[in-house]
């Protein structure tokens, strides 16, 4: 689902996470996948230089007393035992430049034979010089060995690290590779493009994995009412929500009445639509399957009613084949198949699956074209796929069909921002900018617009404008928790004040306990304060939380990287700057 609360992310490649919109590089805090190792990332801008080169060579030059070619036969005699391991060494360089690994390695076993056991930062090289050269062979147990001797002798060797990092992740032990590559991004000081890419990449595939595992035999929770309020309110051309909306019965609903009252002990639909109105929606699952099992004339409603609360409750797969079925009910009314289509087309996306969700919302806009729903929702399945301008023109298409649509003038203006802002426009960005203003004029109770101008105003670090926007929003949505954890991470970019900053998450916390993204940043939080345990506590609130496998796999992340970081402060006693 595409709860208007939370846009997603740009981006190129497979993954989809969501955005993080209050934060941009340079803050204090970075939300994201691996971000507790990318959160420095904007310091180290303009200090990679040859950090970011692959590192291929075996290491140190030749030193002074040999020459590098080795040393002839009388001078072996009179060389120190030392001396006569660096000349193997030499030669096994020589070999390793000219491609010829195996007499490189030959060299390096004969250097390590040679060295004094007390020369340990000597002999850790030699170990480190032929990993390299197994390296080059592919022989991952070799190197991996090897980079554990170099490490028992040298524990901060950065490179002996980074290459058992790479040889355990060809070996597939993701686990033990997140532990290398940590503490070597840790001592690099996270500057190095190479080992933060690697962290970044198992992280990934980690929470993948995790996240494949738990979501299968996940609970199913039924998430917050705010948060099912939120995501009615997405929709105005919806039959199954109109008494979601907000505000009394609508006039029309009232005249059924006595209608409803006559059929409400036979149909599981009419009372499945009376739950929704008191807010008791654990029940309406089971009331639509009653109306659906017995062949009730509501039983398409009835079946898009219970695939939207399979959806809401994390259950992609009991989801779709009701979604199907509308679909292809030829009688069903044409808002009906539509809106399906829609929540169908929403989930293909939340399954990184965009060729079979733009296919579903096309087909949407082909059935029913005067749909306002179907291009408001399809310019943020747009935005997700990078494709801005066409994101403004179903915006500008849902506007013309209801000129009434604060949402969606206020997600056009956020589109065009971030089309001007990462184009660097400046002249487009005040126009987005001013776009927003004539929004909020006009639409003044619309908290969308505040909140999503005031994300912008972060950009622009108009903090101060930014801070009273989201108070704006909080007095139209007092129970709307997302906004405190904008208005926290506010705080902390603007005046580094941890404590309100906590205050405010927490107070989101307060107001609904089923906020993932509260605890997710929480979390992060914790991260970076050192506080790991506690942070690990935090991802995995949120994990339970998650409303798909996607998210969930994004959270896992973030905990293996929290998790990574404990191991290697017990391992290495390093830790990474806190806040």
């Amino acid at each position: 689902m595409m709860a208007a609360s939370k846009p997603v992310e740009p981006q190129s490649g497979s993954g989809l996470p969501r955005w993080q919109l209050a934060l941009l590089v340079g803050t204090p805090i970075v939300l994201g996948v691996g971000a507790v190792y990318l959160w420095n990332r904007s310091r180290s801008k303009g200090k990679q230089g040859k950090k970011n080169g692959e590192r291929k060579t075996p290491e140190g030059s030749a030193s002074p007393v040999q020459g590098q070619h080795g040393a002839t036969n009388r001078e072996l005699e009179n060389m120190s035992p030392l001396d006569r391991a660096q000349s193997a060494k030499n030669r096994g360089n020589k070999y390793f430049k000219a491609g010829k690994y195996e007499q490189a390695i030959q060299c390096y076993t004969e250097a390590i034979s040679l060295c004094p056991k007390e020369q340990k930062a000597d002999l850790s090289t030699f170990y480190q010089n032929r990993a390299a050269a197994y390296e080059q062979q592919m022989k991952w147990t070799e190197v991996i060995q090897d980079c554990s001797q170099a490490v028992e002798l040298n524990p901060c060797y950065v490179k002996a690290l980074f290459r058992r990092a790479k040889a355990l992740e060809k070996l597939d032990n993701k686990r033990e590779c997140l532990e290398d590559v940590t503490a070597v991004c840790i001592l690099e000081v996270f500057q190095n493009q190479q080992s933060m890419l690697l962290a970044d990449k198992v992280l990934k595939q980690l929470g993948k994995e995790k996240a494949k595992e738990k979501y299968k035999n996940r609970e199913p929770l039924m998430p917050s009412p705010q948060f099912i309020k939120s995501y009615f309110s997405s929709f105005t051309d919806d039959i199954i929500s109109q008494p979601l909306q907000k505000g009394e019965k609508k006039d029309e609903d009232k005249d059924k009445e006595g209608e409803a009252s006559e059929v409400t002990g036979s149909s599981g639909y009419l009372k499945a639509k009376q739950y929704m109105e008191e807010e008791n929606y654990d029940k309406i699952i089971s009331e639509c399957t009653k109306e659906v099992e017995s062949g009730g004339r509501y039983t398409a409603e009835a079946l898009l009613l219970r695939a939207t609360f399979y959806l809401l409750i994390g259950n992609a797969t009991a989801a779709q084949p009701d979604l199907d079925r509308v679909i292809n009910m030829e009688n069903a009314s044409v808002k009906l198949r539509a809106n399906a289509l829609i929540k169908r087309g929403s989930m293909y996306m939340q399954q990184q699956q965009p060729q079979h969700s733009t296919q579903d919302f096309n087909m949407a806009a082909e059935i029913d074209p005067r749909n306002a729903d179907v291009y408001h929702h399809r310019g943020q399945l747009k935005i997700l796929l990078d494709q801005v301008e066409e994101a403004v023109g179903d915006f500008d298409e849902c506007i013309k069909l209801r000129p009434d649509s604060a949402l969606a003038q206020a997600q056009k203006c956020f589109a065009l921002y971030r089309q001007a802002y990462t184009g660097n426009n400046p002249s487009q960005v005040q126009k987005a900018m001013d776009g927003f203003e004539d929004v909020i004029r006009r639409f003044p109770k619309c908290a969308e617009g505040y909140a999503l101008y005031a994300q912008a105003l972060t950009d622009q670090q108009q903090f101060g404008k930014a801070d009273e926007m989201y108070d704006k929003c909080i007095e139209l949505e007092p129970d709307n928790a997302t906004t405190y954890v904008h208005k926290g991470l506010l705080q902390l970019q603007w005046k580094q004040d941890l404590e309100m900053g906590l205050e405010l998450i927490s107070k989101a916390i307060e107001i609904d306990n089923k906020c993932d993204f509260a605890y997710e940043t929480m979390g992060t939080i914790e991260v970076q304060r050192g506080n790991l345990d506690k942070a690990i506590d935090m991802f995995n609130k949120a994990i339970n939380l998650a409303k798909s496998e996607m998210e969930m796999a994004h959270l896992y992340s973030l905990c293996d990287a929290a998790y990574a970081q404990t191991e290697v402060a017990k391992k290495y006693g390093l830790k990474p700057p806190t806040l």
